[in-house]
């Protein structure tokens, strides 16, 4: 390996793409006049204007919510399952999908994923559903890879059952493209669209983003022709709006997306090919699946031949001080606290993808020196397999 790093800055492994503090000066000073700060205020409802424009559809069939993770908790309150019902999610996921099935009052049914687009497909689907009752179906767009809305809506038809896209990492790759759907999106500071923290429902499904809202305000009615009197609790909810600091810095990233998404995919286009000249065969990548392929990544996440080739590359990253992660390990069933929460089917591609993938530095900024660091350990850790 050229030099000795030990002196030398770790390479991170993301970089949040927020907005500077002058860029978000404008909208600040918006929010300070307006003296409104919260409670679906002006700067709220222009970014769901805006969402609502982007996904060509009423503003009343989206929400904000202060993040993903409750806005998936919400859609599942939404929806009125019995209690106790068993939602099937893939078990390569972030520990959020789950999580928020649990708090839901539901059981996490964990299945697997294809080996190809890592994702929960709706034949896999259709496959669980043969094994074990299913009450609900929450797949995930694995890194922003998008799915298919026409044959999940095709499978809804088929089936009864609900489906929910867990899109977090999928803004601007995930669309409806006509189809019927409910999309669940975060708008944490890691994402494509960052607004520091902050999340998107977005829903066909009659009077769904309506009862997020709600929800997202203590479950407090404020329609007055609803029958009940206005500031009475009409469900059990809980604070989950999103506040108009977080709405001004959406605002500002959205005036920039495109310029930045196109940013991001040539980084990771150049970076896979330069990856795969210095690893050579056996490194495998995410495929897209039948909706295509991402717009604005995130991560940078190759699959490795081995567990001993990934071990290799990881030791190589931590002795050039570069940063890598194990994304979505230990796998959900292998998590104690969830395990006695959830049921699961057999996983076999889950589990080959947990002994193999890795997480490499991935963000824009990316220096030329921290792209040769990462070149150098990649064939260092080459040279050790032989």
């Amino acid at each position: 390996m050229n030099g000795d790093h030990a002196s030398q800055e770790w390479v991170p492994l993301l970089v949040p793409d927020m907005p500077s503090p002058q860029v978000l000066m404008p909208w600040l000073e918006r929010m300070h006049a307006a003296r409104h700060y919260s409670n679906f205020g002006p700067l709220v409802r222009e970014l769901e204007s805006e969402f609502a424009r982007r996904f060509d559809m009423p503003t009343d069939g989206l929400t904000t919510v202060s993040n993903a993770t409750l806005g998936l908790e919400l859609v599942l309150q939404a929806l009125d399952l019995a209690p106790g019902s068993r939602v099937l999610l893939p078990a390569f996921t972030f520990v959020a999908t789950a999580t928020a099935v649990v708090r839901a009052g539901h059981v996490p049914v964990l299945a697997d994923v294809d080996p190809d687009c890592w994702l929960l497909t709706p034949d896999m689907a259709r496959a669980a559903c043969s094994l074990t009752r299913v009450d609900a179906v929450l797949p995930v767009a694995t890194f922003g890879m998008p799915h298919d809305m026409q044959a999940w809506q095709q499978f809804e038809q088929d089936t009864g059952l609900p489906v929910v896209i867990d899109a977090a990492a999928a803004y601007g790759s995930q669309w409806l493209r006509g189809a019927q759907g409910t999309l669940v999106f975060s708008l944490h500071t890691t994402k494509s669209l960052p607004a520091g923290e902050g999340g998107l429902v977005v829903s066909t499904r009659p009077g769904l983003a309506a009862r997020v809202r709600q929800l997202s305000n203590f479950g407090i009615n404020l329609d007055p022709r609803a029958g009940l009197p206005l500031g009475s609790l009409a469900s059990m909810g809980t604070n989950a709006k999103m506040s108009e600091y977080h709405a001004a810095i959406g605002l500002a990233s959205l005036q920039v997306w495109e310029a930045h998404a196109g940013r991001r995919l040539a980084l990771q286009n150049d970076l896979m090919l330069e990856v795969d000249q210095v690893f050579g065969p056996g490194l495998v990548w995410q495929a897209p699946g039948t909706s295509g392929f991402q717009m604005a990544p995130t991560v940078l996440c190759p699959r490795l031949p081995d567990a001993a080739a990934r071990l290799a590359l990881e030791q190589a990253c931590q002795a050039a001080r570069i940063t890598t992660r194990r994304w979505y390990q230990p796998l959900l069933q292998e998590m104690g606290v969830l395990r006695q929460r959830c049921m699961w089917l057999q996983t076999p591609n889950a589990q080959a993808l947990a002994q193999t993938l890795l997480g490499l530095p991935f963000f824009l900024g990316l220096t030329l020196g921290q792209r040769l660091r990462l070149r150098d350990a990649i064939q260092s850790a080459r040279c050790s397999e032989h």
